[in-house]
């Protein structure tokens, strides 16, 4: 069973939020407080607001606070909300987590600095930076397919000394580096990759951020608890029902675009507006995403 003070921290079903945008591009604040009711009614006991999925890099800062401001009002107190405020510009992040702690969020999301490829010892002095400049708990967020660079496991393995470096969302596909950091820390850590959630909590991660619970958050309620409780019998099997939902959801197109049109599909957004560059799927994107679910038995039609 997971250690109840590491769970209470970030919580253990925590869906990447997608930031839902008006037809006119705006940032929807209403849609998005509706949104994370509905996710946290269904299982989620955090949200991650703003991270990759959330279109971070096309919000003003002001649209971020906005953001982690309407969440907070609508779950507040009913799950934990995890700010992503990671940037590659140092002082911006903190200057942004900074503004996140005055709002009252749960905790920050601090992705590995991407595009300038700081060296290791940049990278370790980037977070421990962050991380000093506010009282919250952090989740170091590995995820080497878009920052450019990962967190090597030995920075993790240091980073994990300061006090308020408490969480690692792995998405770097690397079994040997996580199951080192989990021998040897103490950190809360989750997978960020939806298909590699049954796995990484076999070898103790608490739990998942994920995309794909957006669409699908009962099951990955049902999975998580069942993999905490070692019923993993139970959890192969849903891990198993999940397959062809998580490869809708994050290989046909960019993630974000997938789960908001799966979620207009399902009546709960009003619409699948995304920022440039990104851009909504084409008709045969779409079919391969409405076959995809359709294998899962959620028949959204041609």
């Amino acid at each position: 069973m997971a250690d109840e003070n590491r769970t209470r921290t970030f919580g253990t079903l925590l869906t990447a939020m997608v930031t839902p945008f008006t037809a006119d591009g705006d940032v929807d604040y209403d849609a998005a407080a509706s949104l994370a009711a509905k996710l946290v009614d269904d299982g989620c006991d955090g949200l991650v607001v703003t991270g990759t999925t959330g279109e971070t890099s096309t919000l003003t800062d002001e649209e971020n606070l906005g953001m982690f401001k309407a969440v907070l009002e609508a779950v507040g107190g009913r799950a934990k909300v995890i700010a992503g405020t990671g940037t590659n510009d140092t002082r911006h992040s903190v200057g942004l987590s900074r503004r996140a702690e005055a709002l009252g969020v749960d905790g920050l999301l601090l992705v590995t600095p991407y595009y300038n490829k700081p060296s290791q010892a940049g990278v370790q002095a980037h977070f421990e930076t962050v991380a000093s400049a506010t009282e919250l708990p952090v989740m170091l967020y590995d995820i080497p397919g878009r920052s450019g660079i990962p967190i090597a496991p030995e920075t993790i393995l240091r980073l994990a000394e300061h006090p308020r470096i408490l969480g690692l969302k792995d998405a770097k596909a690397d079994f040997a580096s996580v199951t080192r950091v989990l021998a040897k820390t103490d950190l809360a850590v989750y997978s960020g990759d939806d298909g590699l959630t049954l796995p990484w909590m076999a070898a103790g991660a608490l739990g998942v951020v994920s995309v794909t619970a957006h669409v699908a958050t009962k099951q990955f309620r049902t999975l998580v608890d069942a993999a905490l409780a070692g019923d993993f019998a139970a959890a192969r099997q849903v891990h198993f029902d999940l397959d062809p939902v998580i490869r809708g959801i994050m290989t046909r197109v960019q993630g974000a675009v997938a789960a908001k049109q799966v979620l207009k599909w399902q009546g709960v957004l009003p619409n699948s507006v995304v920022r440039l560059p990104l851009v909504e799927p084409g008709d045969a994107e779409l079919a391969l995403i409405r076959n995809d679910l359709a294998e899962a038995g959620m028949d959204f039609g041609a």
